[in-house]
């Protein structure tokens, strides 16, 4: 223990009669551990944000909606529109399907809202059924949501999302209070909790809920709907369903084999398998500069090490010459590239950590740490050090004290 004390001094000293070589190898594995933490921490944000997505999805929830729709990056466009789904299709999806255990017909159009002096204009005002909070895991803050009776009477009622809710009424509370959707009176019963962006990219909070019948019959007078949200018995048979939903809708569309549909089956899974597909391009990409980074420190190292080796052969013969053993003077090499690849591992950990903190407030995205990412790059760093101090370590026990003392 003394002598590694001993030589741990030395490599300090000699490191420090070193300063800008120093700081040159320390650069390329700081850069190498500081990339690899960023990534993984980047990487596991990406996937809890895209769990949380899917999440406010529902749960084994399949989503049926009208007309043509574009599947891109993960998120949908509606291409065109088609006034074929109606809710006698939702009610032949959960009574001809074995695998549906609920399902909640759905239909929405912009229309601008105002209470008092206070004008909201394209807020989303979602049609839905009774059950559509449970489906789609919604929870009401304050008040309730509207019953199967206030849906069949066409009762004039709405459960505001949170951010209609406080740009409306701010600290006031809505409840008990009429606003004016489009040009129809409705009375606040509830307030929705904080969702945030779904999967399909509309944000929760800025919408307001009311019974489909009365959207249906006193806002847009149509019999079609949108969307429908189905939920399965289990998240194994989504598939399974999903094939029957779709053979099930062709035949009560009366569209022929190598007709192109008017509707489409979204299924959360896809959504999160094409997500996950972009997270794994991003962490493969990010390995790959990681571990360049961590290539080029290998080799600042191995070249300041064969520098120093080269311009220390006085002080190695020296020390050969009064009793110092080749375990020492490798020791002592070894303990210097290490310290070199320790200083770039421990900074570029820090450093990924915080700027990983940074990252994730800026872009509001969860963070998330990857303790395996974290392990991985110190040792990386360390293990880098080590390789990088064989050679220069072995070239420095070849030099003979005689050959010092002849030059």
């Amino acid at each position: 223990m003394r002598r590694i004390v001993i030589n741990l001094r030395i490599a300090i000293r000699s490191l420090y009669s070193f300063k800008l070589r120093t700081a040159l190898a320390v650069l390329g594995v700081f850069l190498g551990t500081f990339s690899l933490v960023v990534v993984t921490n980047l990487s596991s944000s990406l996937e809890r944000k895209t769990e949380e997505e899917v999440a406010r999805l529902g749960k084994n929830v399949l989503v049926v909606k009208s007309g043509t729709i574009l599947r891109h990056g993960g998120r949908t466009r509606l291409l065109s529109e088609a006034t074929t789904l109606t809710r006698e299709d939702a009610t032949a999806i959960l009574n001809e399907t074995t695998m549906v255990a609920a399902v909640s017909p759905s239909s929405h159009k912009s229309y601008p809202l105002r209470y008092g002096h206070v004008k909201l204009n394209g807020i989303l005002v979602t049609g839905v059924t009774s059950n559509y909070a449970e489906i789609r895991n919604f929870r009401v803050k304050d008040g309730r949501f509207f019953s199967d009776e206030e849906d069949e009477r066409l009762e004039r009622v709405v459960v505001l999302g949170k951010k209609v809710s406080d740009k409306l009424f701010g600290e006031e509370s809505p409840m008990g209070r009429n606003i004016l959707v489009f040009r129809v009176p409705c009375r606040v019963i509830g307030v929705m909790e904080e969702k945030g962006v779904d999967a399909s990219n509309v944000d929760q909070d800025n919408q307001v809920f009311v019974p489909l019948n009365t959207f249906l019959r006193r806002l847009v007078n149509q019999d079609y709907i949108n969307t429908v949200y189905v939920q399965t018995v289990g998240d194994q048979v989504m598939t399974q369903s999903r094939q029957q939903i779709e053979e099930l809708l062709r035949k009560r569309h009366k569209i022929r084999r190598g007709q192109k549909d008017d509707f489409a089956v979204i299924d959360s899974k896809d959504v999160m398998a094409l997500k996950s597909q972009a997270i794994s391009m991003i962490s493969v990409l990010g390995r790959i500069a990681a571990g360049i980074s961590f290539i080029i420190g290998a080799l600042g190292i191995l070249s300041i090490m064969i520098l120093i080796v080269s311009e220390r052969r006085m002080e190695i013969g020296i020390r050969r010459a009064v009793g110092s053993r080749k375990r020492d003077i490798v020791l002592q090499f070894l303990l210097e590239s290490s310290f070199i690849s320790f200083l770039g591992g421990a900074a570029g950990v820090l450093f990924g950590f915080l700027v990983s903190i940074l990252i994730s407030r800026l872009s509001g995205l969860p963070f998330a740490m990857a303790p395996l990412g974290l392990e991985i790059s110190f040792v990386a760093s360390v293990v880098v050090g080590i390789l990088a101090g064989i050679y220069p370590s072995r070239r420095a026990t070849a030099i003979q004290p005689v050959d010092v003392i002849r030059s």
